[in-house]
């Protein structure tokens, strides 16, 4: 790899770390940078497999942190992963999906409609996980509109969280691009 696309790349998870990291700082509930990280590294990964792979990383390593230092009291010893991680995860991962398919250019529009699409995404696969997961939804479809309309309160938060995240990446690493020519990417045009 030579040097300039290791700066591209070390430029776009330096980013990604400072931004997961913020997931420590004392927050509103589901007021989070993930879903908004999945989307950016849709959008600047050349290959979706990286960006799914740095996603779940940063997604790993901060919930690690998370599990053993914040939340520690809820968990019996050292903790890798939570109960429902794997939904949070699923979104995740198709939030990459669609997002790479979705961003060959970049431009306010599509950065909107791109947090706005992983807000819902987000939202019916980690409630759904909550539906099939815990044993006080009836596993029918009345549980499954019940375990929704559980997740409403929270919807706004996600939302909030995800414009949030979603404006400081995209918007940081354009400014970053401006400034340094060499941390722009040849595949992905901002227009």
């Amino acid at each position: 790899m030579n040097n300039k696309i290791e700066l591209k790349y070390g430029a776009l998870i330096a980013l990604i770390i400072v931004v997961s990291l913020a997931r420590l700082i004392p927050h509103m509930p589901n007021f989070s940078p993930m879903a908004a990280t999945a989307l950016f590294c849709a959008a600047h990964f050349d290959k979706l497999w990286k960006a799914i792979l740095v996603t779940l990383f940063a997604t790993f390593v901060s919930d690690v942190i998370l599990n053993n230092t914040i939340y520690s009291s809820m968990n019996n010893g050292f903790t890798f992963f939570y109960d429902g991680f794997i939904w949070q995860y699923i979104a995740y991962v198709v939030i990459a999906l669609v997002g790479s398919t979705f961003f060959t250019s970049i431009n306010k529009t599509k950065v909107i409609g791109g947090s706005l699409a992983t807000t819902l995404v987000f939202f019916i696969i980690s409630n759904f996980g909550a539906w099939i997961s815990l044993p006080f939804y009836s596993k029918d479809l009345t549980g499954l509109m019940s375990s929704y309309a559980a997740g409403l309160p929270f919807l706004k938060n996600t939302l909030l969280g995800d414009f949030f995240y979603t404006s400081i990446l995209f918007g940081a690493f354009y400014l970053l691009q401006n400034r340094f020519a060499t941390l722009r990417l040849p595949y992905l045009k901002y227009v």
